[in-house]
C-alpha cells in the first residue's frame, strides 16, 4: 500500500480552502488546512508537508504568500510551493519564482490545473530526494571503496563494519599501529544515518591530561588558567554524529568516569560549570592496546571496557593480509603521483616480492610510506628493488627455519627470530581455535593469560 502525499493549503477563504480540500482529497491526497501565515508555519514545523498551495494576498496582509515563501525557504527548502492568486501580474509571477515558487497560477482556475500543478511539483521534490540520496549513497560507497584489499581477512572486517554502520551501538576498533583504524571509523559513520553530521576525531594519547578534559567536554570562562572564553567540547561539537577516540587505552582514569557518565546519561558537563548538555553522538574508539588486560589489572575501568565494546571489530594487520600488498602498492602509487604531479610507475616482481617477506611492523601507513620514497628516488620506468628502504632489501633474505633434527644451516640463522616467529603462528591459530578468547588460547598453548598477554604485547598483537 502507497504512502498518501501530504498538500498545506493556505487561504483565508473558507470555500477556496474547502474546495480545494475536496479536489485533492479525491485525489489521494492527505490534506492540511491553514487560514493564515502563521497557522501554516505551525503546521508545517509538527507536519512535513509535500507540497503546499498558498494564496498571495490573505486579509489585509497583501504579501502574506511572499512571506510564507521565505519562510519555506529558510526553514524547509526542500518543501515546493505553489502560488495561487486573483491580482497577478507577470512581475508577481516573477518575484514568486525568484522566491523558490515551484509554480504559479491565477484565480480563477479549473481544479484540473491545479491537480496536475500539484503532481508536477511531488514529482519534482521525488526526484530531487532521489538525487540526493543518491548523491549520499555514492559519497558514502567512495568512502568506503578507499579502504583497499580483498583477502579473507580483510573482507571479514568490511562485512562486519556494514553490518554494524546503522546501530546506534558504540565500537570498539582493535588493531596494531598503522593498520587502518581511523579509516574503519570513517567508514562506520559514512554508513550510518550519521554521514551528514560531523565526524570527529581525537587522539588520547597525543593531548595532554590536563587538556584532554576541556578538549572532550569543554569549558567556562575563569575555570582554570588560560580559560579566557567558553569553549564547546567535542562531544557538543559531534552532536548528531560521531566522535572517534583513538588510542582511548591512554585516557586517564579521572576522565574516563566522565567519559562513561556522557555514555550512559548522554549529557556533557564543562569544566567549571554546573549545567549539563545535552548530545547525541554515536562513540567509536579504537586502541592497540589490551583494554581487557588493563582493566583486569586495574589500569582501565572494566565499566568502561564493557560499555565501550559492545560491538568489536578487528583490523587485520598487514601481516595478516599480504595478498593484498599488490592493491595498496598501486592505490598508493596513483595516490602519490597524483600529489607530485609525476607519472604512475609500475612496480617490479623482485620489488613485491621483497614487500610480501617483510614483516611490517608500522602496517598499512608503513606501506605507503614506502611507496612514496619510491615514486620519489624512482629514475627508471618502474620501482625496482633498489627503490626500496635497505631495512626492507635486507629483510628479504628470511633465516632458514631449522629442520626437524636441529641442525644449524651452513649459512647461519637469527634464532631469536626464529622463534619469535613460531610464537606469533602458533599463537595466532591457538586464537582462531579458541574463537579470540585469550583464556582458551592460553590454554591451548599451555601458558598463563599473563604469559599469553606477555606475549601478545611484546609481538604487537593486543587487538587480536
Amino acid at each position: 500500500m502507497s504512502v498518501k502525499q501530504h498538500v498545506l493549503v493556505v487561504d483565508d477563504e473558507f470555500s477556496m480552502r474547502e474546495l480545494m480540500e475536496i479536489v485533492l482529497q479525491n485525489d489521494g491526497y492527505e490534506v492540511g488546512l491553514a487560514d493564515d501565515v502563521e497557522s501554516a508555519c505551525a503546521l508545517l514545523e509538527e507536519s512535513q508537508y509535500d507540497v503546499v498551495l498558498t494564496d498571495l494576498c490573505m486579509g489585509q496582509d497583501r504579501n502574506a504568500g511572499m512571506r510564507l515563501l521565505s519562510w519555506l525557504d529558510e526553514n524547509m527548502p526542500g518543501t515546493p510551493a505553489i502560488m495561487m492568486t486573483a491580482h497577478g501580474s507577470v512581475e508577481t509571477a516573477i518575484e514568486a519564482m525568484k522566491r523558490g515558487a515551484a509554480d504559479y497560477i491565477m484565480k480563477p482556475f479549473k481544479n484540473d490545473e491545479v491537480r496536475i500543478l500539484v503532481k508536477r511539483a511531488i514529482a519534482q521534490r521525488n526526484l530531487l530526494r532521489e538525487n540526493v540520496a543518491l548523491r549520499k549513497e555514492q559519497a558514502r560507497q567512495g568512502d568506503i571503496e578507499n579502504m583497499i584489499g580483498k583477502s579473507p581477512a580483510f573482507q571479514k572486517a568490511m562485512n562486519m563494519i556494514r553490518r554494524v554502520a546503522a546501530l546506534p551501538s558504540t565500537v570498539a576498533v582493535h588493531g596494531e599501529s598503522g593498520s587502518g583504524k581511523e579509516l574503519v571509523a570513517r567508514a562506520l559513520h559514512n554508513l550510518s544515518n550519521r554521514s551528514d553530521k560531523p565526524f570527529v576525531a581525537i587522539n588520547c594519547g597525543g593531548i595532554p591530561e590536563n587538556l584532554l578534559e576541556s578538549e572532550l567536554f569543554g569549558h567556562k570562562k575563569g575555570s582554570f588558567t588560560g580559560a579566557t572564553d567558553d569553549k564547546e567540547g567535542l562531544f557538543v561539537v559531534a552532536n548528531g554524529g560521531t566522535i572517534f577516540l583513538d588510542e582511548i587505552g591512554e585516557m586517564p582514569l579521572m576522565l574516563q568516569v566522565k567519559l562513561l557518565r556522557v555514555l550512559d546519561n548522554n549529557t556533557v558537563t564543562p569544566v567549571g560549570s554546573t549545567t549539563d548538555t545535552k548530545v547525541d553522538v554515536r562513540l567509536i574508539s579504537a586502541t592497540n592496546r589490551n583494554l581487557e588486560a588493563m582493566a583486569e589489572e586495574g589500569t582501565f575501568r572494566s565499566d568502561l571496557f564493557y560499555r565501550l565494546n559492545v560491538i568489536p571489530i578487528h583490523v587485520p594487520s598487514l601481516r595478516e593480509r599480504k595478498d593484498d600488498i599488490p592493491l595498496l602498492c598501486r592505490h598508493f602509487i596513483h595516490l602519490h603521483a597524483q600529489k607530485m604531479s609525476c607519472d604512475v610507475l609500475e612496480i617490479s616482481a623482485d620489488a613485491l616480492s621483497a614487500l610480501d617477506n617483510y614483516n611490517w611492523p608500522g602496517n598499512v601507513r608503513e606501506l605507503g610510506n614506502v611507496m612514496e620514497r619510491a615514486l620519489a628516488l624512482c629514475m627508471d620506468c618502474e620501482i625496482g628493488l633498489e627503490d626500496l628502504p635497505e631495512n626492507l632489501r635486507s629483510y628479504e633474505a628470511k633465516p632458514e627455519v631449522v629442520s626437524p633434527s636441529g641442525e644449524i644451516p651452513d649459512g647461519g640463522m637469527d634464532m631469536e627470530q626464529m622463534i619469535a616467529d613460531l610464537e606469533i603462528d602458533y599463537i595466532k591459530q591457538a586464537l582462531e581455535k579458541g574463537r579470540f578468547s585469550q583464556k582458551r588460547a592460553a590454554s591451548l598453548l599451555g601458558l598463563t593469560p599473563r604469559s599469553l598477554r606477555y606475549r601478545l604485547q611484546k609481538y604487537g598483537l593486543e587487538g587480536q
